[in-house]
């Protein structure tokens, strides 16, 4: 079994790689970071127009390209490498997927093509103020109403969903857990931009007072299907912390190598060795760890639900200490505004905890694996 990429997938990875190069340096980093929306719509635009990335995983029946998880994950890793202040995760790994794995067929007709084209900013409201990641953490409700239905109750930390004109949003009705979609737009809905560390990655409050939605899936399915999309964002996340954590150890590399202290390079002292030898053996364990989870999520195996969890909870650690130590290396400047390694370490700290942090993951793993 040969799990290199291909040249067509190795290709994507350059393309995308010289895209992101130009469009999105450390000065467009810091000046998104900045807006309230978080990322240039023309650049967007380009993504979907020249790129074709919003559309990637999409298939061609609702306006996609039709390729599988491990193409996504290589856009993935090098927009983790980049910091790319942009969407794309709320739309094409959380909504996206969500709307694929429900098998509600009129719901991707109307939502998909608006996506694939790039018109469409979507995402995905689950966690609420108790920030649990679980099925008991969903509090909010939904009410049968003439024809539709209306939701009631808040969600939180939902990636871009101030700027998101399609939420789709996790409610319990008297059936059990189940997804509905809900405009951006729409009556009764408060939305509130949070204060985060990790200002590359927008997150907003909802509010839900009698807010109109429509069913998505079956009414009381919600939760078999938002399983599956939670593993497979972990899965997504874990190629994005890859390439986050490879920019890390890049970083360090190059300023061991001409860092100069007492007359030599700061690289050739047997500490900063250490440090940049065990960096390198973790990024390249957390590459294994994610390439092979993308494998899995491209099949929909039954490996899937524990290799996420796995890929997740190490990836994790693997970009938290790579950006950790990228600091120690640089020493005083590491610590500064002016220097991006701190864009790094607060992207690596809210990664961590996005979806689950490591120990909510090991414990998954284990009931998963039946131990």
């Amino acid at each position: 079994m040969n799990f290199a990429f291909s040249d067509e997938q190795e290709e994507l990875r350059n393309i995308v790689r010289q895209f992101l190069e130009a469009k999105s340096p450390e000065s467009a980093v810091r000046e998104q970071m900045e807006t309230e929306a978080g990322y240039d719509t023309e650049v967007w635009g380009q993504m979907a127009e020249q790129l074709g990335l919003q559309s990637l995983t999409i298939p061609e029946q609702y306006g996609g390209q039709g390729y599988g998880y491990v193409e996504l994950t290589v856009v993935l890793e090098e927009m983790g490498r980049s910091l790319v202040c942009a969407p794309f995760f709320s739309t094409v790994v959380l909504a996206t997927n969500t709307l694929l794995q429900a098998g509600d067929e009129a719901a991707c007709a109307a939502y998909l093509p608006g996506i694939a084209s790039g018109e469409t900013i979507a995402t995905l409201a689950v966690t609420e103020a108790n920030g649990r990641w679980d099925e008991s953490g969903i509090e909010a409700t939904a009410t049968a109403s003439g024809d539709g239905w209306t939701i009631d109750g808040a969600k939180m930390f939902v990636l871009d969903g101030h700027t998101a004109s399609l939420i789709v949003v996790a409610a319990r009705t008297a059936a059990g857990v189940s997804l509905f979609a809900v405009d951006g737009d729409a009556s009764g809905l408060t939305r509130t931009a949070l204060s985060t560390m990790d200002q590359t990655r927008k997150q907003a409050k909802l509010e839900f007072a009698g807010t109109p939605a429509t069913l998505i899936g079956t009414d009381g399915g919600g939760w078999d299907v938002l399983s599956r999309v939670l593993d497979l964002a972990a899965v997504a996340l874990a190629a994005e912390q890859v390439g986050g954590a490879q920019a890390c150890l890049d970083m360090a590399v190059e300023y061991a190598k001409v860092r100069v202290q007492f007359g030599r390079p700061i690289g050739s002292f047997q500490a900063i060795k250490h440090k940049c030898a065990d960096m390198l053996l973790e990024v390249e364990s957390a590459k294994s760890a994610a390439y092979y989870a993308g494998w899995c999520a491209s099949e929909m195996n039954d490996e899937l639900p524990a290799v996420a969890s796995l890929a997740k909870a190490y990836c994790s650690e693997a970009y938290f200490h790579a950006a950790a130590e990228n600091i120690q290396i640089h020493g005083g400047i590491g610590f500064t505004w002016e220097h991006p390694a701190h864009l790094y370490f607060k992207r690596a700290k809210s990664s961590e905890l996005l979806f689950g942090d490591p120990t909510y993951h090991r414990e998954l793993l284990a009931q998963r694996i039946g131990i």
